[in-house]
């Protein structure tokens, strides 16, 4: 993506949502509040987002124009599954994740969005679609939101925008691959092993001593596809020989590296 320069970037964002309004249904169950950000746009310069690769700056003003800045409360659903796809976000900061519901009531973690991302992007779609999955804050973040017909006009203006939003479509086919062949070839180890590293890469924070990510045992456990019983005892190990160091709520990972070859070689002994 081309850096952009900051005075390419410096226009004004519309801020005229309000949460509650009847017509939408992100805004009711979310709870968000939009807000004038100057700093947006250095933001986007920070996180790269591949949605507007290949646009030249000329392009990507009136599609930023067009765009709602809105400032999202941690722990809240941004959408819901099975509603009609009216709203495409792009995340500028803070972290968030798909989930399902099962029949019974069990959230099911399927993707994490780091900031640069987009989601809903089945507001892109003709005919008009619904999510998939739902959407939800892990921490207070904000993204850039724009309607579906919005959107739609854009991306008929500019096809790059559906070029991105395909790409980024199977990239999560490669993701699903992935943990699908994991599921049969791997161990509970190796995999959860994989989920750590793979993590600290998308939405990791680098501090002293290594990389921290906010997610507790369950979450991990749901990842890797294994008991929570198993993935305490595996943390724990891995603890105790200085892999990693655990904490409430988070996981400070020391070395990757040391991470992996030690899961594989503990299934070759």
């Amino acid at each position: 993506m081309k850096n952009y320069p900051a005075e390419s970037l410096s226009i004004p964002l519309r801020t005229d949502v309000r949460a509650g309004r009847a017509s939408d249904s992100a805004a009711r169950s979310a709870r968000l509040s939009s807000s004038a950000d100057a700093r947006v746009p250095a933001t986007l310069r920070d996180v790269k987002p591949r949605f507007f690769d290949g646009l030249t700056p000329s392009e990507l003003n009136p599609v930023l124009a067009a765009a709602e800045h809105r400032r999202l409360q941690a722990k809240c659903a941004i959408t819901n599954q099975d509603d009609p796809a009216e709203h495409l976000f792009l995340l500028l900061t803070g972290r968030a994740r798909y989930f399902l519901l099962t029949e019974t009531g069990r959230k099911v973690i399927l993707l994490w969005i780091p900031p640069g991302e987009i989601f809903g992007s089945a507001a892109l779609w003709t005919p008009p679609a619904r999510y998939h999955a739902s959407v939800e804050t892990v921490s207070n973040s904000s993204a850039l939101v724009w309607n579906r017909d919005t959107i739609r006009r854009l991306a008929m203006r500019y096809p790059r925008l559906f070029e991105n939003a395909f790409s980024q479509a199977s990239l999560y086919l490669a993701a699903y691959r992935a943990a699908h062949m994991a599921l049969i070839c791997e161990t509970g180890r190796e995999r959860l092993a994989h989920v750590l590293i793979n993590l600290a890469n998308g939405i990791g924070q680098k501090v002293a001593g290594g990389i921290e990510l906010k997610i507790r045992n369950e979450e991990l456990a749901n990842e890797a596809n294994i008991t929570l019983f198993t993935a305490s005892r595996l943390l724990t190990q891995w603890q105790r020989g200085g892999m990693i160091r655990k904490g409430r709520g988070k996981v400070l990972l020391r070395s990757p590296e040391l991470l992996l070859r030690h899961a594989e070689t503990s299934l070759t002994a």
